[in-house]
């Protein structure tokens, strides 16, 4: 049986540059860097999202940008702080993709291995509650 979700592993060209990243935006807390020793395929660092372990380790970026993402969420009240983190680490911001009203609104970025990441406010209960009576309309 499935009990949760492990870990997310992300590959990168700089593990500094992503280190900057994941604790300048989204206030990881790193727990462990492998240095010299390597365990697995490459250097990898550990950090910690809340809860959430996040992996990334040394190698080469996406070959391409595409909309597979990951999405965290925020705070509506954060929305701005987010953006302005984001934008004091030269990332490149997406558009927003178009939404129906009452869905919560996303920060879309790329990190410099071409991973999509989304800050976002809603919650899946009300992206259906308003899915559901957009049906109906």
């Amino acid at each position: 049986m499935i009990e949760g979700l492990s870990h997310i592993t992300f590959i990168t060209k700089d593990l500094a540059r992503m280190t900057q990243i994941l604790t300048g935006v989204f206030d990881a807390r790193e727990v462990y860097a492998s240095g010299d020793q390597q365990f697995s395929l490459s250097e990898e660092k550990f950090f910690l999202i809340g809860d959430l372990w996040i992996a990334v380790m040394q190698g080469e970026a996406l070959p391409a940008r595409s909309y597979n993402h990951i999405a965290f969420k925020i705070a509506e009240d954060d929305f701005d702080d987010y953006a302005a983190r984001i934008m004091a680490l030269g990332l490149e911001m997406r558009p927003p993709r178009p939404r129906i009203e009452g869905e919560g609104r996303s920060l879309y970025f790329y990190d410099d291995d071409n991973h999509l990441f989304e800050l976002h406010t809603g919650t899946l209960e009300q992206r259906l509650q308003h899915y559901a009576q957009g049906a109906k309309g």
